[in-house]
């Protein structure tokens, strides 16, 4: 009876009841996640910049972009993971469950490992390729290297909470993530301030934490009831599950690795303009962020949801959920959005009292915040895709939509018209040209699959 209680309190039916109410249940504690995430990575910003020195900032600083690029793809194996635990839990397939349960876990396992001696061997190296400066090269491998010895633990969470999410639970990752986040907190004051290791004492608060909240979401898995039940003794991977996780993950990682990659573009470009503009466009960039995990939380929410319903035969509901997850997203994104661009100059002030530099941002939300509405429909279909098992047309529609569309702009475009406003329209010009290719691809996939579906009834 208690697991049966434990069972309602956490989990979400998908497939049966009314919509709307649902996916604000499971996308909140996901944005919320996000929101805090990007708040602990700020943290240790400030208290080693404040008590360590720029030196100390820089070094924390320069490793930012590269960590993302080796996270993101494993990242978003850890979605593969999730659409084919969603789809055998909603069919009751308890046996292929807890098989995809016991693969990923592995898999999380295991890819951490090599990541972390990846991380360890090529770190220098890596940070040479990228011109890191010499006065800060030392701290940044010393920061890279510890961090990377954490990527075991960052793994089994990610994957963990892949898990709890695909069965409807998204409040107990989200308590994990603040638990290990005031821890991270709390070390990162101990170790900067009061032991003054500098990097080292950032990176290692950062291990310990993710330690922690590996440690929790494998004890939740662990103490579940039914088919998500992790075992230990079980652990091996099953290369069928492994299969299917990665045709779903691999796409999805790698397109976001993509993305970044044209970010990285953009921004050698902002620089064209000089440290003013620079300076703008980091202070934005951290508002992105934050719209960014609202979208990405509809986007997973829709994931999840689609793929539950995929695997329950419900392919009328599939079209409900992402018409629900449509309005959701837009009124979000666009509340936001305006709210960003319309307090826009009292956000950039909590970055600096430049207005020089506040100018240039403004300019940057200007074609940013007030349009994001449209990065968050872009977004949607691909994962409603990836719900049905379809991730690879999605994630080159998305590569050729958004860097395809930025590089044009970027080498064509731009050098005609140098100009912030200019550079900044291929925002919402790569999000048009990106969800126009996403809903013809949507169109197709979504008639196939209802008339498989319909073969199977």
């Amino acid at each position: 009876m208690e697991s049966q209680t434990k069972k309602s309190k956490y989990e979400i039916d998908m497939c049966n009841g009314t919509i709307m109410d649902k996916l604000i249940s499971f996308s909140l504690p996901l944005m919320l996640s996000g929101i805090l995430q990007l708040m602990f990575n700020a943290v240790d910003i400030i208290v080693v910049g404040r008590f360590s020195g720029s030196q100390s900032l820089a070094a924390v600083g320069s490793t930012t972009a590269l960590i993302n690029m080796f996270t993101n793809l494993f990242i978003g194996i850890s979605l593969g993971a999730n659409v084919l635990a969603a789809r055998f839990y909603a069919a009751k397939r308890e046996k292929e469950m807890s098989e995809t349960v016991h693969t990923a876990i592995t898999l999380a396992l295991i890819s951490g490992i090599v990541m972390a001696f990846v991380g360890v061997i090529f770190s220098r190296f890596a940070l040479e390729l990228m011109d890191t400066p010499d006065d800060v090269i030392g701290l940044s491998t010393l920061y890279m290297r510890i961090y990377f010895l954490g990527m075991p633990f960052f793994m089994l969470y990610n994957y963990g909470a892949a898990i709890l999410r695909a069965v409807g639970d998204t409040k107990r990752p989200l308590f994990f993530l603040v638990a290990a986040g005031v821890i991270n907190a709390g070390l990162n004051l101990l170790l900067v301030i009061v032991f003054d290791m500098g990097v080292a004492g950032v990176a290692i608060g950062t291990i310990v934490s993710q330690m922690i909240s590996s440690i929790l979401v494998l004890r939740c898995l662990c103490r579940s009831e039914g088919s998500y039940k992790l075992s230990f003794s079980k652990l091996r991977i099953r290369g069928i599950y492994m299969k299917q996780i990665f045709q779903v993950g691999i796409p999805a990682g790698i397109q976001s690795t993509v993305i970044n990659f044209s970010n990285v573009l953009l921004q050698s470009s902002v620089n064209s303009f000089g440290s003013t503009a620079m300076a703008g466009y980091t202070a934005a960039n951290n508002i992105f962020g934050f719209l960014y995990v609202t979208v990405n939380s509809v986007t997973q929410t829709c994931m999840s949801f689609t793929s539950q319903n995929y695997g329950a035969g419900k392919s009328k509901r599939m079209d409900k959920v992402l018409i629900d997850c449509i309005i959701l997203s837009v009124v979000i994104t666009s509340i936001l959005g305006v709210s960003a661009y319309g307090f826009g100059p009292e956000l950039l002030k909590i970055y600096t009292e430049d207005a020089k530099v506040i100018q240039c941002g403004m300019e940057i939300l200007l074609y940013t915040t007030v349009t994001y509405f449209l990065c968050g429909l872009m977004d949607l279909f691909p994962g409603a895709l990836r719900g049905m098992g379809h991730s690879a047309v999605p994630m080159i529609l998305s590569v050729i939509g958004t860097v395809g569309t930025r590089i044009v702009w970027i080498f064509w475009i731009f050098p005609a018209h140098h100009s912030l406003d200019i550079l900044f329209i291929s925002y919402p010009a790569s999000w048009i040209i990106t969800i126009i290719m996403q809903v013809i691809c949507y169109y197709f996939v979504r008639k196939k699959v209802h008339r498989d579906m319909q073969r199977q009834v």
